[in-house]
């Protein structure tokens, strides 16, 4: 497993929810809070957001951008963007396990 997929194996864990949304494009911080919120219903704190942001980097998923003084924008890097389709291929499996185990069990979902 890739350096730093063992870190993300919440769905609302902020490195992941993090990576997901750079994988849409370059954004600055401001933009991944609102996009995360949008998207993943999760409010995360600048304290949270930057301490993400700094663990990000420091395992190479993702590279800050040239930006003006306010805002510097980050991008997933190559290797995070393969991280986080490892990630995303596990989650789905796993959860099509439990969709089939469900449909087995006794007045599971159908």
């Amino acid at each position: 497993m890739r350096k730093g997929a063992r870190e993300l194996r919440r769905p609302n864990d902020p490195l992941l929810l993090i990576l997901t949304s750079l994988a849409s494009g370059p954004k600055h911080g401001y933009a991944l809070l609102k996009d995360v919120e949008e998207f993943g219903g999760v409010t995360l704190s600048p304290g949270t957001l930057y301490g993400a942001i700094t663990r990000l980097e420091e395992l190479g998923l993702i590279e800050p951008l040239a930006g003006d003084e306010r805002r510097r924008p980050y991008r997933i890097t190559t290797n995070g963007a393969q991280v986080l389709r490892e990630i995303i291929s596990e989650m789905r499996r796993l959860a099509d396990v439990g969709v089939a185990r469900l449909r087995l069990a006794p007045g599971g979902a159908r």
